[in-house]
């Protein structure tokens, strides 16, 4: 870990969308916080000057962060602004002024992956790029070999050490909560193998549709947005094994073992859907083929995991919006005979809130029925949580790389669901509000997919 934090931070695309309801929200708390003291950078095109910037950061905060004014006050003495075409070398002279005596600043990309290269290049030529660290925004790439060309540009300015690609879901508390409830409870770990799990299943699902993103969305996928990279690192989590320390590339070392140990996606394995509707929404193309709805069947050919099947569902316009992970224990013996016996579970919710629960069977009605029970081990409410975009980039600036991916884990990531991305499988057209076309029942984990409560 590089323990130098970053003097300054400078974020490009400080007018568009997402710097509008996520980064101005996310550096206000951190100010709040007093994580955050060093100067901040703004670079766009559309703000004429810092007034205009400062003005469209009150108005992010006031809509989507909650204006507090004296955090406010403190954020607006620190922001800058250079206004300037990312092509133009201009734009990173000034951005050098700028940065003043600063010897080791962020760069944060907040644009489309498109101008990523340019960016890039730009820092390198200008002389930025020294002793610095960029961070990037997920999709890495497309595919294998655009994430292959996409490192090869990045490699050219900088070490992969100074490399953050941020996946925001990560950043999430209940993930992390996750983890530390698998590795710090041995009653868990001895029943967390191929002996006792018949099955992992894990759903992300979103009662809204593309929200006015159909452009971005119909280049991206539910397979590219969230599945590839956000729920195969809930897999990683699930799946791994305990790391020999808790530094960042220990823990990374790990989550890079289980995606080895995952085969190439067959297209036999993977369902895909399209919200009813779709095609109507703005920039999306009339004949699109691309997924709003995904469900997959993986292999983890590991000594653990051998022969259990993990199964992943993601998609739009589904019946409630949360992410959550079944853990089914196989059945036991027919001890008892005469009994419609449940199988044991362990629910893990990641949100809209945090729950732990375990499902069991008990006695009930006079010791001649058999209830399932589900113990409740933990339950939170979201709200109050240090959102993830704060803590991604206060970890970034820090240069702890633990909640970010590694090249050789991107790579690893594309190859295995490439082979049926290129395999241009059918998309089958649900009805909003379902879970997803009739034809999921050809990927559908022993005993059914788990319906989340709130459904």
């Amino acid at each position: 870990m590089d323990l130098k934090h970053s003097d300054a931070f400078v974020f490009f695309g400080a007018t568009g969308d997402l710097a509008y309801k996520k980064i101005f929200p996310s550096l206000q708390a951190m100010v709040k916080r007093g994580h955050l003291n060093v100067p901040v950078i703004g670079v766009a095109r559309s703000a004429k000057n810092l007034g205009e910037l400062r003005a469209r950061a009150r108005d992010s905060l006031e809509k989507h962060g909650g204006l507090d004014p004296a955090a406010f006050d403190n954020l607006s003495r620190l922001l800058r602004y250079v206004r300037g075409d990312n092509g133009d070398p201009a734009t990173y002279q000034a951005l050098r002024e700028e940065l003043g005596g600063a010897e080791r600043p962020a760069f944060y990309l907040a644009i489309p992956p498109t101008s990523f290269e340019t960016v890039v290049e730009q820092l390198g030529k200008s002389g930025c790029a020294r002793g610095a660290r960029v961070i990037l925004e997920k999709p890495f790439g497309r595919d294998l070999a655009s994430a292959l060309d996409l490192n090869r540009i990045l490699l050219g300015s900088f070490e992969e050490k100074a490399i953050f690609r941020i996946d925001h879901y990560l950043g999430k508390r209940p993930v992390e909560r996750m983890v530390f409830f698998r590795f710090t409870n041995p009653f868990l770990e001895a029943i967390w193998d191929r002996n006792h799990v018949e099955s992992i299943q894990i759903t992300m699902a979103e009662s809204f549709g593309v929200q006015g993103r159909g452009g971005f969305y119909d280049e991206t996928g539910a397979i590219r947005d969230v599945i590839q990279n956000h729920l195969f690192q809930v897999l990683c989590n699930l799946a791994m094994e305990p790391p020999v320390r808790t530094d960042s590339e220990s823990i990374r070392d790990e989550k890079v073992k289980i995606l080895k140990a995952i085969p190439s996606l067959d297209e036999k394995n993977v369902v895909r859907g399209q919200f009813q509707g779709y095609r109507e929404e703005r920039g999306v193309a009339p004949e699109s083929k691309v997924e709003t709805f995904a469900a997959l069947r993986l292999e983890v050919n590991s000594w653990r995991w051998q022969g259990v099947p993990f199964f992943i569902r993601a998609g739009k316009c589904l019946p409630v919006t949360c992410t959550e992970i079944l853990v089914r224990i196989r059945e036991p013996p027919p001890v008892y005979q005469g009994f419609q016996l449940k199988q044991n579970y362990f629910r893990f919710r990641i949100s809209p809130e945090t729950v732990l629960a375990i499902g069991t069977n008990v006695l009930a009605q006079g010791e001649t029925v058999c209830e399932s029970n589900e113990m409740v081990a933990l339950r939170q409410p979201g709200p109050g949580e240090m959102d993830a975009y704060e803590r991604v980039l206060g970890d970034a600036m820090a240069g702890d790389a633990t909640l970010f991916a590694r090249q050789d884990y991107v790579e690893e990531a594309w190859r295995i669901v490439d082979p049926a991305l290129k395999a241009d499988t059918p998309v089958f057209e649900y009805e909003p509000q379902t879970w997803g076309p009739k034809e999921v029942e050809r990927v559908t984990p022993p005993g059914g997919w788990h319906t989340p409560l709130g459904a």
